[in-house]
């Protein structure tokens, strides 16, 4: 495990993703305030693209959790990091070319050019919470305050980390924390579009919750049709389709002896769509199966990890299903939506798993 997730992983518990609810909501309210414009200048019902809007959604909400204070500066590296993301994918095309990215190329070199623009920002962000914290001695509740307090105390030990490694950190926060939840999201509202006996379900038990209150962390915590379903979502639409992990040592799987050093590669969208643990109907959207929960679905197997497995799992998993929960419950208390005629089912993999031509939803208020 690396150091930074040393260093966060016992300081981000449920309780650290709790104190993040009022910016969940903050941007939740904006999201859905530009919606009820957009329905306030129709015939009661409005065509949107909610993959896009959700990922500014997301964007805005790392912005928020991870540099509290410098949110204006986050959200220019959140449009500098989407940018690169989709210079990266068209670079793929081209990977099979030995040495390809060192081509003096117009997005080669506006790549490097991104890079350097989001390593500014972000230093700077860092070193004025670096002056505070020596004024105030507080890092802040936010992800990167987290994280530097962590750092912190461990004073001059080797767990310490550098500027440069806090700089990454800052960038997988972003590109994590924003894909993961957009995909998610995305999915979801796609899924609950063509199952609306489930979308009436999951918005009557957050009507029973809430009502058309601001939602809290202990009613989100009780939504047990929403879990059901995010968990639905996740297994037939895993954000990442697959998990890379490198053997630490000489080790034996399946059979075969690998050395150390090795990249294995799991498949977890091959083992989430396997009929053999899942039954035939394993294509099928059945929320039902996560009823009693994850361990009886899967049988005490590791055979559903979205968010990957074991002591390297995922740092921002509650923070992810918080924030889905929080999002979709609000959207829930004041929309129904089906899928539109324009919209065409096609998921694909570009690092993690999008709908290729958009999710255009048809959206009417309550």
């Amino acid at each position: 495990m690396g150091d930074a997730q040393k260093n966060l992983k016992p300081r981000f518990p449920s309780r650290k993703a709790q104190s993040m609810l009022p910016a969940f909501s903050t941007c939740c309210t904006e999201l859905i305030s530009s919606w009820e414009s957009k329905l306030a200048g129709s015939d009661g019902s409005h065509e949107i693209d909610i993959w896009e809007d959700f990922q500014n959604l997301t964007g805005d909400v790392i912005s928020r959790t991870s540099f509290g204070s410098s949110f204006m500066e986050g959200r220019r590296i959140f449009q500098l990091q989407a940018e690169q993301a989709e210079r990266i994918i068209k670079a793929f095309q081209y990977m099979y070319i030995p040495g390809y990215l060192f081509f003096p190329t117009e997005n080669n070199k506006r790549m490097k050019q991104i890079n350097r623009e989001i390593e500014g920002l972000l230093r700077g962000i860092i070193e004025k919470r670096e002056r505070a914290m020596e004024n105030d001695g507080l890092g802040g509740d936010d992800l990167l305050g987290l994280m530097l307090q962590s750092n912190k105390e461990r004073g001059t030990s080797r767990m310490r980390m550098s500027t440069e490694d806090v700089i990454e950190e800052c960038k997988l926060f972003y590109f994590a924390g924003m894909e993961t939840t957009s995909v998610l999201l995305t999915w979801t509202l796609v899924v609950l579009g063509m199952h609306p006996e489930w979308q009436d379900r999951a918005r009557e038990e957050v009507l029973s919750v809430f009502g058309k209150d601001k939602p809290n962390f202990d009613g989100l915590s009780r939504l047990k049709t929403v879990t059901m379903i995010l968990y639905e979502v996740l297994r037939l639409y895993p954000p990442a389709v697959t998990l890379n992990r490198k053997t630490s040592r000489e080790m034996q799987i399946g059979g075969i002896t690998y050395p150390a050093g090795v990249l294995l590669e799991l498949p977890i969208i091959m083992v989430h769509h396997n009929p053999d643990v899942w039954g035939k109907d394993v294509l099928e959207f059945k929320p039902e199966r996560f009823a009693e929960g994850i361990s009886k679905a899967t049988k005490d197997q590791p055979v559903f990890f979205p968010f990957g497995w074991g002591p390297r799992i995922c740092i921002g998993q509650n923070f992810a299903m918080l924030e889905a929960k929080m999002a979709l419950s609000m959207i829930l208390q004041r929309f129904e939506f089906q899928l539109s005629p324009s919209y065409t089912h096609a998921p694909y993999t570009v690092i993690t798993l999008h709908p290729q031509h958009g999710a255009q939803i048809i959206l009417k208020s309550l």
